[in-house]
Order: structure tokens, then sequence, then C-alpha cells
């Protein structure tokens, strides 16, 4: 059961921006005005995400160059995390590297091996102001750490090597969405 208010549910969904749009390559602005405005790119955030059906975004991945991201994601054992954090620092990631499918919503219906620790810690602040810090394993800890990427400007595309790389970049060059 939910208890307050629903995520994303007075925001707006956003357009995404698609792999090949120079924001998503630029590492994004710190948020210096934790107003109103961000509060509402917090909330379309969401409602972009669920549209997509995600399990989270970055502001860059809708065109704001801003260190901001929204998550609704398992852990592996099935445990639900929903959250954002506002200029977030990647401050652990440590454990066991699992090479594992992933996807991103600025490359859509494509997915690639990628390496990614399986335990991250991501600190930073609400919307509000407030200090947060965030702490996943498994699927989550591969989600904060995918996330923590776009705001510095890398797409998972950019850390898979190799034959899996070049077989992501034909995929990309035919996909739909590049047209």
């Amino acid at each position: 059961m939910r208890h307050g208010p629903i995520p994303g549910a007075r925001g707006r969904v956003r357009p995404l921006t698609l792999l090949g749009d120079d924001v998503l390559h630029t590492p994004c602005e710190e948020v210096a005005d934790f107003g109103p405005e961000l509060a509402r790119l917090v909330e379309d955030l969401f409602a972009t995400m669920y549209a997509a059906q995600g399990v989270g975004l970055a502001a860059n991945q809708i065109g704001e160059s801003l260190r901001v991201f929204v998550y609704d994601c398992p852990d592996d054992d099935e445990v639900r995390h929903v959250g954002h954090v506002v200029n977030p620092r990647l401050v652990a990631a440590d454990g066991i590297v699992i090479r594992g499918p992933e996807g991103c919503l600025s490359l859509p219906g494509l997915e690639a091996g990628t390496e990614r620790y399986d335990h991250a810690v991501v600190e930073g602040f609400t919307a509000t102001g407030e200090p947060v810090s965030v702490d996943g394993t498994g699927f989550f800890a591969r989600c904060l750490q995918h996330e923590c990427d776009h705001v510095a400007g890398t797409v998972y595309a950019d850390r898979v090597r190799g034959w899996r790389h070049r077989r992501l970049m034909r995929q990309v060059a035919r996909a739909s969405w590049r047209r």
C-alpha cells in the first residue's frame, strides 16, 4: 500500500532524449535553486519514466542538463525502491562486478551486457534540499550507477566493450528511432 502522494501523479510526460543528442554526452549542471521549478522537474521525470515503463530516468534524458534523477526500481530481493536524488554523487561502487543486461530509455528496445558493481551508494539532496543517501544492491545498484553515469554525460553504451559494443552500435544504426 502506498502512503502519501504518488510520484509523478502531477507531472507532465515529456519527450525522451535519444542517443545521438549532445545533451546525453555533456556533464550536467549542479542544481542551485531548490524551488518549485525543481519540484516540477522531479514530477515530470517520474511521469515520463512511468509512461515509458522505465526504472530510472535522469533529467538530461528529457533534455534538461541538470544533475537530477528519479527511480522506482527493485533490488534482487524484489524490494521496491522509489525516490529521487538532486546533485547525486556516487560515493561507493564496490562488491562483485557483474555483467548483466542493461537497457536505457534513450536507446529504446536495445540492451547489452554491461559490467556494474553489485553495491552502490549515492549521496545528494531531495528536491527540498534535504541531504539523502541511497544504498543499493543488485539490480538497484546497477540502476543507481546507470543514472549517475547519465548526469556525468555517459550512457551505458559507452561502457560496453569489444564485440558487444560493435553489435550494440549496429543495432543503434538500424533502430527505427534513429531515423
